[in-house]
């Protein structure tokens, strides 16, 4: 944990050895620091820090529940073509549903700035691929055909108009889930709020080490790491939470949703044989 706010922590370090050999020098020059000064600024600091928190959250939390929707929507697509299509379109169906498992790692590589065709899950065809080649966004694309299929089917007369309506809402809000995600990865948390608020915190360790000199370096300095370091480690949560597509261990898991979708899926297709759920990597889950 303090691995995370080590640089902080030397600042601090450091602001705490100045301050005490200049109180120690110029003790009779410095003005009396009540220490209601410090006091307050905690106080607000700690309502910064609260808020920022809570936002950061929001947009954690916010993401993960896009992710929620997409597990539901993927098993729901299936399952509707199942349930709307009869058994001599089974191979249709596998493909639909294999091209799904795909776009759920696709758009969950494509968020934390990887590439989306590097991982091979064996679940598109090589016309498939080359296809994706040609398109920036390869989850839209796959979207694209995975409309184009469900026209096909209809045109063949394999769907009538309500069974093709309810295909199309189910791939509408995947699309809007997609969006959304989108949305929360292009949208940057305002940096000169943390910027003022790592201000505040040295200011409110400034006035606190004034406050307490006459208190000795050998307790002073370590109260004031310890205070710091608390702050600092709740700003780095907070900072860590608000980008969740960042491929960090605070990230939402989503290639661990990817692969509960896929077994999902693999299962409703009949298949014998599926992934493992994925694991833990010494205190994370990807």
């Amino acid at each position: 944990m303090f691995k995370k706010v080590r640089l902080e922590v030397g600042v601090v370090f450091a602001i705490g050895l100045s301050f005490n050999a200049l109180t120690y020098f110029v003790s009779g020059r410095l003005p009396e620091m009540p220490l209601g000064v410090p006091a307050f600024l905690g106080t607000a600091i700690s309502i910064l820090l609260s808020f920022k928190m809570s936002q950061s959250y929001e947009r954690w939390w916010e993401a993960r529940k896009i992710w929620g929707s997409i597990v539901n929507d993927s098993r729901t697509l299936v399952v509707q073509l199942q349930s709307y299509l009869s058994t001599e379109y089974r191979e249709v169906i596998a493909e639909i549903g294999h091209r799904q498992i795909a776009w759920c790692y696709a758009l969950g590589d494509s968020l934390r700035g990887l590439n989306p065709l590097t991982r091979d899950t064996g679940c598109l065809r090589v016309e498939d691929i080359s296809k994706l080649s040609k398109h920036q966004n390869k989850p839209l694309a796959l979207v694209q055909q995975q409309a184009l299929s469900i026209k096909s089917l209809a045109e063949q007369g394999a769907l009538d108009v309500f069974c093709r309506v309810q295909l199309d809402k189910t791939l509408v809000r995947l699309v809007d889930s997609m969006g959304r995600a989108e949305r929360i990865n292009t949208t940057v948390f305002p940096v000169t709020y943390r910027l003022f608020l790592h201000a505040a915190i040295y200011l409110f360790l400034i006035t606190l080490s004034i406050a307490i000199q006459d208190v000795h370096a050998i307790f002073e300095i370590p109260l004031l790491v310890l205070i710091a370091a608390l702050f600092f480690l709740v700003d780095k949560t907070a900072y860590n939470l608000q980008d969740p597509f960042r491929n960090r261990p605070s990230d939402i898991p989503v290639t661990a949703i990817a692969r509960t979708i896929e077994i999902n899926i693999r299962q409703l297709l009949g298949e014998e044989s599926w992934p493992e759920p994925a694991k833990p990597k010494t205190f994370f889950i990807l």
